[in-house]
């Protein structure tokens, strides 16, 4: 297995992320809730997304599911129209 991709929320674009566990990378986000920072570890196995928190695994059976949550969550950085 690769060495995971670790980068702080905001920080890459959705693209590069979903890029990167696409090809069987885990990209590790470090991000803050509540003044508490920790990590969410994204990966995908071939067939489900999943966002691993340290409190619950989500699955995601789509690309776009997996895409809406790093948008909503705020994983990957806003890219502004022009």
């Amino acid at each position: 297995m690769s060495n995971p991709l670790r980068v702080s929320a905001g920080e890459l674009e959705i693209d590069a992320i979903m890029a990167a566990i696409q090809e069987g990378r885990r990209v590790v986000i470090t991000t803050t809730a509540a003044q508490t920072e920790y990590e969410v570890t994204l990966r995908y196995d071939g067939s489900v997304y999943y966002c691993d928190t340290p409190t619950r695994l989500h699955r995601h059976e789509s690309e776009g599911e997996m895409r809406s949550c790093i948008r909503k969550m705020g994983y990957g950085a806003v890219v502004e129209d022009t």
